[in-house]
């Protein structure tokens, strides 16, 4: 209602101005420059003047005033908030990184782990295949050993009694064997036969 009051007041200050002027042009001349026509133009400046300033303080400047303080707070707040949601971007690329930092770690330390586990487990197997395989060329060797043994001692005999046989068939007479056996043992020796 007031804003209607004070406009009405400008309103109707204008047009009596508007109707003065009109009058004086009917009569002949630029009012203006007639100098008993000051006042009234100075008295309606003065009111149309003081009516516009109080219509722009009281109503337009504190209206365009608080739009302009909302603006600024809304432009303040929304600056503040990207700040914020810029430092948990921040936060959460930080802690993405050391999680993955973590992960690449903890992945490594597994493959170095597993690793270590198939090699020793490999070499435990590679071990006791060598103590199996060497256990059964030990006695694998034993028994050659033993078998040799075991067949130049009956190389000795069948060496004797072939010495015994071929004297007995080309002399006619039996040899004697201790004779037989240090001839048989020289040659054996004689061949690195023991």
């Amino acid at each position: 209602m007031r804003q209607f009051s004070t406009v009405a007041l400008v309103l109707t200050g204008s047009f009596a101005a508007a109707a003065g002027q009109a009058a004086h042009a009917a009569e002949g001349g630029l009012p203006q420059l007639d100098l008993t026509r000051f006042p009234p133009q100075l008295f309606w400046l003065a009111v149309s003047f003081l009516l516009l300033y109080l219509l722009m303080s009281k109503l337009a400047l504190p209206r365009v005033g608080n739009i302009l303080r909302t603006r600024e707070e809304k432009i303040a707040g929304d600056l503040n908030r990207a700040e914020q949601l810029n430092r948990e971007a921040d936060a959460a690329l930080k802690g993405y990184e050391q999680a993955l930092a973590e992960a690449r770690a903890k992945a490594t330390e597994i493959a170095t782990q597993t690793r270590a586990t198939i090699q020793a487990e490999a070499d435990a197997r590679q071990a006791e295949a060598e103590a199996r395989l060497s256990a059964q060329a030990a006695k694998a060797e034993a028994s050659i050993r033993a078998t040799r043994d075991q067949a130049l001692g009956q190389v000795r005999e069948i060496a004797t009694d072939t010495a015994v046989a071929v004297v007995s068939r080309l002399l006619g007479t039996q040899p004697d064997s201790a004779s037989v056996d240090q001839a048989v043992s020289e040659e054996l020796s004689r061949r690195g036969v023991k």
